[in-house]
């Protein structure tokens, strides 16, 4: 067990202690065959769980022990509390690493703590945020946040929300008949050819095209987009909203700021055979004068908290402050102000985040309504079920496939 212990602390002190996103540390880690599936899930569930591993940690522990303790000690409660594995070869496994790591020193420690976690009940906080914060590993900022706009019992179905299946848009083959043939347990979605599969194993039609990968509220954001002649994605990378519209709109221009982003939009777009996407390196804060009123819509998928798709990359929630979500309004509506100047009149601007807090939402249209005249609010709906408060609409964990999204819609009148 040993070695599988080692796997993890080698992925999750990339996360921790360098801050690298947890699938790049995953693919930059030389991983066991035999344990990957296993340690992959170890990784993403400690990272899941970090809030209420670290509040075990300090209601055990006086003083926080070293970065590279804690997270072994957090690798280890994870595999006991969640995994049931036996507990004393975890503690056995813990000691083992902690030696291996050259720090013989701290390994009568680790033993120790691993043995009161174990004999340990430790209640949760009596404070009723705190509570849930820790209850659900989701940050006390935002379960703030989300109380003010939705009440305490409405805030605990959305951070408890779940989200175990795959989404899989399929184009060019009927991805139906696709599934039945190989197999898999899959449901149909409101939108035509996506399904959710349970299970589904990346095979080399992804690379072929076949098919790809696309979040459900993601999906639903390109469903409200009306066709049209020329579309500009402002803030495109990867790239899949960009493809996606790309068999509505005749002509797609998608900017991002890196040039190594714009490469991942051009990738995507040649690994689905789409010839009518433009990827170039653009900064959307600033004017370009060359594109002052060209395009008959501008989608603005504005860099935000990720705080609504914390279910598939847990690691959002490690560096997450409201500081943070502030500086990113600041960024919102700069982007927002800029990219509506290409606006044709009677064009569209569409504003979507992957954030389920209404100060990156609905505060960043009022913002812009204050400060940029010309606009109208228009009323939208979808098929996936959502929530809707003047005309913009908001796709919840609970109610929308375990994850959250944010898009609404506006005329440019003069």
């Amino acid at each position: 067990m040993v070695n599988y212990f080692y796997d993890c602390y080698s992925i999750l002190n990339k996360v921790y202690s360098d801050k690298s996103f947890i699938k790049q540390a995953i693919n930059s880690t030389f991983i066991e065959e035999k344990n990957r599936a296993l340690t992959i899930k170890t990784c993403y569930g400690v990272l899941d769980k970090d809030i209420e591993l670290s509040y075990y940690l300090s209601s055990l522990t006086e003083k926080s022990p070293k970065l590279a303790i804690r997270t072994i000690l957090k690798i280890s409660m994870y595999a006991i509390k969640y995994l049931q594995k036996k507990e004393y070869a975890v503690t056995k496994s813990a000691v083992e690493l902690t030696k291996k790591l050259g720090k013989a020193g701290a390994s009568g420690f680790v033993n120790a703590f691993l043995r009161k976690f174990i004999s340990s009940n430790i209640p949760l906080p009596k404070d009723a945020d705190q509570n849930l914060s820790v209850k659900y590993s989701y940050p006390l900022f935002a379960v703030k946040e989300l109380i003010k706009t939705y009440g305490r019992e409405r805030t605990e179905a959305i951070i408890s929300a779940e989200n175990g299946t795959t989404n899989l848009c399929f184009y060019d083959v009927n991805g139906e008949e696709y599934l039945k043939n190989l197999g898999y347990e899959y449901e149909r979605t409101p939108f035509d050819n996506v399904f959710t599969v349970k299970n589904f194993v990346r095979n080399s039609d992804y690379d072929k095209g076949i098919y790809t990968y696309q979040a459900l509220g993601s999906v639903a954001i390109c469903d409200v987009v009306d066709p049209c002649e020329n579309l500009l994605d402002c803030c495109s990378a990867p790239g899949g909203k960009s493809v996606r519209l790309s068999y509505k709109c005749k002509n797609v221009t998608s900017w991002d700021i890196h040039e190594h982003r714009v490469e991942l939009v051009k990738q995507y777009a040649q690994r689905m055979k789409r010839e009518n996407i433009t990827a170039e390196v653009k900064d959307s804060k600033i004017i370009y004068e060359q594109y002052l009123n060209k395009f008959d819509a501008v989608l603005c998928d504005a860099p935000c908290s990720g705080l609504g798709v914390v279910n598939d990359n847990p690691d959002i929630k490690l560096n997450r402050s409201i500081d943070d979500v502030i500086s990113l309004n600041n960024e919102q509506l700069s982007i927002l102000k800029a990219v509506s100047s290409y606006v044709k009149v009677g064009g569209y601007l569409y504003y979507s985040t992957c954030s389920v807090l209404s100060r990156e939402n609905e505060g960043i249209i009022s913002a812009f309504m204050s400060d940029i005249k010309g606009f109208e609010l228009c009323e939208i709906d979808s098929k996936l079920q959502h929530e809707k408060a003047l005309g913009q609409i908001t796709f919840l964990p609970d109610i929308s496939g375990g994850l959250g999204f944010f898009v609404a819609k506006l005329k440019r009148v003069k």
